[in-house]
C-alpha cells in the first residue's frame, strides 16, 4: 500500500503571495528583494543558480553598485530563517553554496508549485487512461493550491517572466479541469465557470470551444453558436485571423447536430461517492454568566421563529462597541438552535477592523460547511449556489460584526425557512426588510447581576452601595462591567469599595478599565528598545501622519533623507517587525504599533522635530501636485503659491500617470492636510497651497467634504490676507459645486476683497471668473459679465492663453443670458478656435461644451449635438467625471429635439447617475429635466412628471432660471387630457 507523503516541516508558497511556514508557524521572509532571491532559488527546484543570474533576475540591466554584497546579505538572512538551529560556522544543509552561486535543496512536497505540477501530471495520466472523474478530482486539488496572482509583490524581471509562465499553467489547468468536467456530465455546472474564464481570457479559443460544448449539452444551442460568432468577430478585429480548427470544427458539428457531442453519461456523481451531509454547528460557546435582557431575548426569539411567506427573517442588532451585541446574539442563537435542525452557520465579519471579511471568502467557507463538492470563483456564482443549497433547509445564520449592507447582502438566503441574525456597530437601515434592534446599556439591576455573577454574590451583598457605584461608573456597559469585575475577582484582598474609589477618579477611569493593554505595550516596548537610534527616530516620525500607508517618497520626506537611506531604514523596521510592507515601496503600521509610536512622540515632547517632518512632506506633496496639474494641462499656467517648494516632487509623465498618482495618494494628501491644519501658523501657507491644487483636481463629494472642513480650519484669525484669500476661493469653489450659490458668492467676494484691487494674478482671475459663473447661475448675467471681462483682461496681460480661451466661452454664456445671441455665438466660436490652436485638450473640451450650450439655446440643437458629443468624449479621456455629466445633460435635449428619444433617455439617465454619484445638484436638475421631457414623449407620463418635479425642486432650491421652463412643462402636462386608449 502506498503511503501518502507526510507534510514537510518547512513549506513554501509561490502560487499566490510568496509565503513560508515552519510547521503551522508563518515565517517573515524579509524585504521584497530578499523574497525575490528566495523565489529564484525555489523556482529552480534544487538546481544551482549563479550569482550573475540572481543579480540579473533581481535588478535587470541596472544593478546597484553593491549588488553582489546585497545578494550575499539576502542569502545569509535566508539561511538564518530557513535553518534557525544551525550552529555558527556550520555548513548549510538546505540553502547551499554551489560553485559561483547557490541552490535550495528542499523536498518536492515543501513547494506548492511542485505539488501542483505533480497533480497536473497525474491528472493527464488518468485522463489518458479514460478515468475522467479521477482527472477532474486531481485537477481540482491542483487548482486549490492557488491563492491569488503568482509571486504577488515580488520585484525583478525574473519574477515577472515566471509570473506569466505560471499564469499560463493555471489557465491550462482550468481548461483541463473543465474538459474533464464535461466528460463526466457536469456541463450545467461548468457553464458559469467557462463564461467567467472566457471573459477573463477572451482570445483563448480552447475555453470558447469548451463553453460552446457545455452550452450545447445544456440545450442552449443558439447561445453556443452565438459564442462562435462573437469569438470570430473578436479574433478578426483583434488579430486579423479566423478561428482555429478546433473552434471551427465545434461550430460545424453543432450546426450538423453531431450526436457524438452529447455525453455518454450525464450524471453529476455517483451517489455512493457523495459524503453524507453533516449539519454544521458553528456557533461560538455561550457565556455561563449571561445576565439580563430577558424581555429583549423573548422578543427576538419570537421574531426569529416567525419565518413565514417568501421573505427570509433578518434581525440586526446595533449598538456601540462593548454593549454586548455579540454576547446577546450568541446566547440567543443557542437558545433556539434546536428549531433549526439543518444547522447553524457563524462568521465574524470584522466590520470595525481595517480589513473586513470578504463576502466571497465567507461564502467559500459556508459552501464547504454545507457540503458543496466544488466552489465557484466569482462572488455572484458563490452566492447563487449558497442560496440554492439553503432553499430547502432550515438554518440559523449568525453574521457577527458586519460592516455594512453591501458586505451582508450576498450572505442572505433567498427564500424563507432560514433565519439571519446580524450584529453591527451601524444600524444597517439600508438592509431590506430587516428587523432592526438597538441594543442599549444594561439596567442597573442587570449590571449588578452580571457583576455579582463574576465577583461572587457574597462580596457584592457585603457592599451593595459600592457595587452600585462601580457599575454606575462603568456606565452600565457590559464590557466595562466585565473588565471591572474581572479585575476585582483576580484581587481577593481588594474590597468592592477599593475598586469603587479607583473608578471615582474620572481622569483615570479608562486606565482602570483596561486589561491586557499594559502587556501589549510592554511587548512592543521590548522591540522598540532593540532599535538603533536612527531606526527608533524613523519609527516615531513615520507615525505623525495617520494614513493607511506611506509611499517611499513620503517616508524619505518625513525622515529628511534620500530615498535610498529611507528605504534602508524602513526595511530595517520591517525586518524588526515594527513596520509592515505588503507592496514594494509602500509601508504601513499595525494600529497598535502606530499608537505606541505616537505615545513615544508625546513622551519625548519633540514638537519642533514633528513640525519639521510635516513641513518636508507638505513640500514634497505640493511639488508633486503641481507636477500633476502640469501633466493634466501641460500648456496652462499654474496659480501663484505662498510657499515655493524645495523638493522637485515626483515626476509624472502624462495625464494617466497623474490620475494614477492622485488616486493612490489621495488618502495621504488628505491626512497630511488634516494633520498640518492642527499645527501652528508656520505650516499654514504650504498647507493652503496644497489645498488649492487638490481642490481643483478632486471631484469626489466625500473627499470634498474633508477638504471643506480643512479649509474652515485653515481660516485662522491670525492668518495673513494672501492666505485667507485662497481659503475663501477654495470654499467658494466647493460651495458652488454643491449648489450653495449664496454662500459661494459671499466667499468669492471676500476672496477678491482680501486681494489688492490692482492685483493682476492668476488668483484674481480664478476668483473673478468663479464669482461670474455663480452670478450667471443665479440669473444675474449683467453683474457677471464685468467679472468675466476683468478676468479675461488680466489673463491676456499674463499671457495665459488657455485661461483666456476658457473665459471667452464663459463670456459667451453671459451674452446668451443677456439675449445677445450673435455676440454669444461669436465668443463661443472664438473660444473653440483658440482652444484648438493651443492643443490643450481640457480647454478644448470646456469651450466645445460652451459652444454646444450656446447653439442649443439659440435654436440650433442639431449643430450643438456634435460639439457636445466631442466635449463628452474629451471629458471621458481626461477623467473629468462631473463634466461628463454636464455634457450628457446638455446633449439630451439636443437629441430630444431631433426625435432621438431612446438616445436622449440614455444620455439623461447617465448624467443623472453621475450627478447623484458626485452630489452635483445642478447636474441632477438638468438631467431630470431632460429625462422627464423625454419620458413624456415616450408615453410615460407618471415617471416623466416625477422627474420634472425633481428637477423643479432642485432648480428652485438653487434659484436658477431653469425653474420657469420646467414649471411650464409641468403645468402643461397636468392640464393635458389623457389620451383615450386605442380600440382593441
Amino acid at each position: 500500500m502506498e503511503l501518502e507523503p507526510q507534510p514537510p516541516t518547512l513549506r513554501f508558497q509561490v502560487l499566490g503571495p510568496v509565503q513560508a511556514w515552519r510547521g503551522e508557524q508563518p515565517l517573515s521572509l524579509g524585504s521584497p528583494q530578499q523574497q525575490a532571491v528566495l523565489v529564484a532559488l525555489l523556482l529552480n527546484q534544487g538546481r544551482p543558480v549563479t550569482t550573475q543570474d540572481l543579480v540579473d533576475g533581481l535588478w535587470g540591466d541596472r544593478p546597484p553598485p553593491q549588488a553582489v554584497a546585497a545578494l550575499r546579505t539576502y542569502v545569509s538572512r535566508l539561511r538564518s530563517l530557513i535553518e534557525p538551529d544551525r550552529e555558527v560556522r556550520a555548513p548549510a544543509e538546505l540553502l547551499i553554496s554551489v560553485s559561483d552561486g547557490y541552490a535550495l535543496r528542499i523536498p518536492g512536497e515543501a513547494l506548492d508549485l511542485s505539488v501542483f505540477e505533480r497533480e497536473f501530471t497525474r491528472a493527464a495520466i488518468a485522463k489518458a487512461g479514460g478515468d475522467f472523474r479521477e482527472a477532474h478530482r486531481l485537477l481540482a486539488t491542483a487548482l486549490e493550491l492557488w491563492s491569488g496572482r503568482p509571486l504577488a509583490g515580488i520585484p525583478g524581471p525574473h519574477a515577472e517572466a515566471h509570473r506569466s509562465r505560471l499564469a499560463e499553467r493555471q489557465v491550462a489547468a482550468w481548461e483541463e479541469r473543465c474538459s474533464a468536467a464535461l466528460e463526466i456530465g457536469l456541463h450545467a455546472e461548468t457553464v458559469s465557470e467557462l463564461s467567467s474564464l472566457s471573459a477573463e481570457h477572451p482570445l483563448r479559443e480552447r475555453l470558447r470551444e469548451l463553453l460552446m460544448l457545455a452550452l450545447y449539452r445544456c440545450g442552449r444551442q443558439a447561445e453556443a453558436l452565438g459564442v462562435y460568432t462573437d469569438t470570430r468577430k473578436l479574433l478578426i478585429e483583434e488579430l486579423g485571423v479566423e478561428p482555429g480548427a478546433g473552434l471551427a470544427s465545434m461550430h460545424a458539428r453543432i450546426l450538423a447536430g453531431d450526436p457524438t457531442l452529447m455525453p455518454a453519461t450525464a450524471r453529476l456523481a455517483d451517489p455512493e461517492e457523495l459524503p453524507a451531509f453533516v449539519p454544521p454547528a458553528q456557533l461560538p460557546a455561550d457565556v455561563s454568566d449571561f445576565s439580563g435582557r430577558s424581555e429583549l431575548v423573548t422578543e427576538l426569539r419570537d421574531v426569529l421563529r416567525s419565518g413565514s411567506g417568501q421573505a427570509v427573517v433578518v434581525t440586526s442588532l446595533a449598538g456601540i462597541g462593548g454593549v454586548g451585541k455579540t454576547t446577546l446574539a450568541v446566547h440567543l442563537a443557542h437558545s433556539i438552535r434546536s428549531e433549526f435542525p439543518d444547522g447553524q452557520l457563524y462568521v465574524d465579519l470584522r466590520g470595525p477592523s481595517a480589513s473586513p471579511a470578504d463576502p466571497a471568502v465567507v461564502l467559500g467557507d459556508f459552501l464547504y460547511a454545507l457540503g458543496a463538492p466544488e466552489t465557484p470563483d466569482a462572488l455572484e456564482q458563490r452566492a447563487a449556489l449558497y442560496r440554492s443549497l439553503l432553499a430547502d433547509r432550515r438554518m440559523l445564520i449568525l453574521l457577527d460584526n458586519a460592516k455594512d449592507a453591501r458586505q451582508l447582502l450576498p450572505l442572505i438566503p433567498g427564500v424563507s425557512g432560514s433565519a439571519v441574525l446580524v450584529t453591527s456597530r451601524s444600524r444597517l437601515a439600508e438592509l431590506p426588510g430587516a428587523h432592526l434592534v438597538d441594543v442599549e446599556e444594561l439596567t442597573p439591576e442587570e449590571a449588578l447581576a452580571l457583576f455579582s455573577a463574576i465577583v461572587g454574590e457574597q462580596r457584592v451583598a457585603a457592599e451593595p452601595e459600592a457595587a452600585l457605584a462601580v457599575v454606575t461608573a462603568c456606565g452600565f456597559l457590559p464590557l466595562a462591567v466585565r473588565i471591572a469585575a474581572a479585575r476585582l475577582a483576580s484581587r481577593p484582598r481588594w474590597s468592592v469599595s477599593d475598586l469603587a474609589r479607583r473608578l471615582a477618579d474620572q481622569r483615570r477611569r479608562l486606565h482602570e478599565l483596561q486589561l491586557g493593554n499594559l502587556a501589549v505595550e510592554t511587548t512592543i516596548g521590548l522591540g522598540y528598545g532593540q532599535l538603533r537610534p536612527d531606526e527608533a527616530r524613523a519609527f516615531r516620525l513615520l507615525s505623525v501622519i495617520d494614513t493607511p500607508d506611506l509611499p517611499l517618497e513620503a517616508v524619505a520626506a518625513l525622515l529628511g533623507t534620500d530615498e535610498h537611506e529611507a528605504e534602508s531604514l524602513a526595511e530595517a523596521l520591517v525586518e524588526a517587525n515594527m513596520l509592515e510592507c505588503f507592496t514594494p515601496g509602500r509601508y504601513r503600521y499595525h494600529d497598535l504599533l502606530r499608537l505606541f509610536a505616537q505615545r513615544q512622540n508625546e513622551k519625548l515632547e519633540n514638537a519642533d522635530e514633528l513640525q519639521a517632518a510635516v513641513l518636508r512632506l507638505l513640500d514634497q506633496l505640493l511639488a508633486t501636485m503641481r507636477n500633476a496639474a502640469r501633466a493634466l494641462e501641460p500648456d496652462d499656467i499654474l496659480p501663484e503659491t505662498l510657499h515655493q517648494p524645495v523638493s522637485p516632487g515626483r515626476q509624472l509623465r502624462d495625464s494617466t500617470d497623474a490620475h494614477t498618482w492622485l488616486r493612490s495618494e489621495l488618502a495621504l494628501l488628505l491626512s497630511t492636510i488634516e494633520a498640518a491644519v492642527q499645527e501652528p501658523l508656520t505650516l499654514l501657507r504650504p498647507t493652503v497651497d496644497l489645498l488649492m491644487v487638490l481642490n481643483s483636481l478632486v471631484e469626489d463629494p466625500t473627499h470634498a467634504q474633508r477638504i471643506r472642513v480643512a479649509l474652515h480650519a485653515a481660516a485662522h484669525p491670525n492668518a495673513d490676507a494672501a492666505t485667507l484669500a485662497r481659503v475663501r476661493l477654495g470654499l467658494g469653489y466647493l460651495q458652488h459645486v454643491a449648489g450653495d450659490f449664496q454662500e459661494a458668492e459671499a466667499s468669492l467676494r471676500q476672496s477678491l476683497a482680501l486681494q489688492g484691487p490692482d492685483d493682476r494674478t492668476h488668483l484674481r482671475v480664478n476668483a473673478a471668473n468663479l464669482l461670474a459663473v455663480v452670478l450667471s447661475l443665479a440669473d444675474r448675467p449683467a453683474e457677471a459679465l464685468p467679472f468675466f471681462e476683468q478676468a479675461s483682461e488680466i489673463s491676456r496681460s499674463l499671457g495665459a492663453t488657455i485661461s483666456e480661451a476658457r473665459l471667452l466661452g464663459n463670456i459667451a454664456r453671459a451674452h446668451l443670458d443677456l439675449g445677445q445671441q450673435e455676440d454669444a455665438a461669436r465668443s463661443a466660436e472664438a473660444a473653440v478656435a483658440a482652444a484648438r490652436a493651443s492643443g490643450n485638450t481640457p480647454c478644448l473640451a470646456d469651450t466645445l461644451y460652451q459652444l454646444g450650450v450656446v447653439l442649443r439655446s439659440t435654436g440650433s440643437p442639431g449643430e450643438a449635438a456634435p460639439h457636445l458629443r466631442e466635449a463628452h468624449k474629451l471629458y471621458q479621456s481626461e477623467q473629468r467625471r462631473i463634466w461628463e455629466g454636464y455634457s450628457l445633460a446638455r446633449l439630451a435635449p439636443c437629441l430630444l429635439a431631433d426625435d432621438q428619444l431612446p438616445e436622449a433617455v440614455e444620455a439623461a439617465d447617465e448624467a443623472l447617475a453621475i450627478g447623484q454619484e458626485l452630489d452635483a445638484a445642478y447636474c441632477q436638475g438638468l438631467a431630470n429635466a431632460a429625462l422627464g421631457e423625454a419620458l413624456l414623449k415616450l408615453g410615460q407620463p407618471a415617471r416623466g412628471l416625477a422627474c420634472l418635479q425633481e428637477a423643479l425642486a432642485v432648480f428652485t432650491r438653487l434659484g436658477v432660471p431653469e425653474v420657469v421652463p420646467v414649471q411650464d412643462l409641468i403645468q402643461l402636462q397636468q392640464h393635458t387630457e389623457p389620451t383615450a386608449p386605442p380600440a382593441p
